[in-house]
Parts: structure tokens; sequence; C-alpha cells
């Protein structure tokens, strides 16, 4: 076991970090869009807007398809996401290439592992149970599990504290502004992943270190704790 690990809580962002949930979240909003008689729109022009949320999602897929509605349809609309995506969570999601292996590694060194993500808390744990994976973390927090959520540094802080770590030996896995922001107000160092869901480059949103596949974390996760 690795002494350098052994205090230090990794706390992972789930959509576009841990997980590949595009497909399932494209396949959510495009059953919506179906149900008003349009057509479906590819995940990769979702891609943008993931990691605003899913209202945000059916918002600039009916402007993509030069559609404008009211507040109170959009909100009608986006109610018909939850059911479909909640039987649906990981039908096609699957964790990014090497997660499963580097969280099985983490833990080995005596890292703590926790999940601090704006999905709701349920949906998170049913995704992760449903791949194998809900056992690794120390703590699963969603957008519903505290009063605050990202970019609240509270929401991270308080991830921490539930996993049983301390903030003063913590780091953030995002790939998002709104991880790095988060990461940022609560002082904690970022690692930013570069395969995500941001429409901005990570590397100009001022994580840390930044990563292109999860065989380079380990080495990024010493050059931070150095």
């Amino acid at each position: 076991m690795h002494p350098d690990l052994n205090d230090c809580t990794i706390v992972f962002d789930l959509d576009g970090t841990l997980v590949d949930t595009a497909p399932d979240l494209a396949a959510a909003a495009n059953h919506v869009f179906e149900q008003i008689g349009l057509a479906p729109i590819s995940p990769q022009a979702l891609h943008p807007f993931i990691s605003r949320g899913s209202r945000a999602m059916i918002e600039e897929g009916l402007r993509l398809h030069g559609i404008g509605k009211p507040e109170a349809e959009v909100t009608r609309l986006h109610e018909l996401f939850f059911p479909y995506y909640a039987a649906n969570v990981a039908a096609l999601s699957r964790p990014f290439d090497g997660v499963p292996e580097l969280l099985e590694a983490l833990q080995q060194k005596g890292a703590r592992l926790a999940v601090c993500t704006n999905k709701f808390e349920a949906l998170s744990r049913s995704l992760l149970e449903q791949l194998g994976l809900a056992g690794r973390f120390g703590a699963i927090a969603g957008r519903d599990t505290f009063p605050v959520f990202k970019p609240d540094p509270g929401h991270l802080r308080s991830t921490v504290a539930q996993a049983g770590g301390s903030i003063g030996r913590a780091v953030m896995v995002g790939d998002s502004e709104v991880d790095v922001a988060t990461a940022i107000a609560a002082r904690v160092p970022c690692i930013g992943v570069s395969f995500g869901y941001t429409p901005r480059p990570m590397r100009e949103l001022g994580a840390d270190v930044v990563i292109d596949h999860y065989r380079e974390f380990l080495p990024a996760l010493r050059t931070l704790l150095a």
C-alpha cells in the first residue's frame, strides 16, 4: 500500500468523466422529441449541452429543430424525460476506457473514492450499480443529496466529508467548466479529462492537469500531490 494515498480522497464527476452516458441521455431526449413528432438528434450534436443538464438538452434540441416552446411546455416535455431515462439509465452507457482498472488501483493504494455529480443521486446510484462500480465509492452525492450542488463548493466539501476524507487531501476529477469552478472554489486541485462533454476544450478551463486517457491518471495524480 502506498502511504501517499492513504489519506487522499479522489472525487469524480460522473457523466463525461467516469461514464460515457451520452448515448442513453440522447436516447431519452430523443424519446421526448418523438412524442411531439420530431426526428432524432445525434448524441454528438447533443454533447455540448449534456453538462448543462437534461432540460438544456431538450431546449437545445428544440432549437436545433428550429422550434421555440413556452417555458411551461418545455417543463412538460422535460417531465417525459425522466421515466424513460430511469428505465434505460445503463442501456448503452459504459465506463470510459481504463476506469474499472484505475478505481481498483486507487483503492489498492489506499485512496478513498467518491462521486460528486449534478445528476440526481438515485439515478447516479442506479447507473453505477448496474455497471458494477457503486461498491468502489465511499460516497455518491448527486444534485439532491445536500442543500447545494456544483459549482457550489459545499457540494464537493460535503461529498469528501461523507466519504470520510479531508478536504485538504482531496482531488477533483471532472470534464466540465462546472467541475473546475467547483474545485477552485473549494481550493482543491483538479484533474480535467479531455474526452468529456464540455463545449470548450478542457485545457482552456483552468484545471491543474489535463489527461487524454485514464492511463495518464496516476502520473498526473503524483504530480499534483508532490
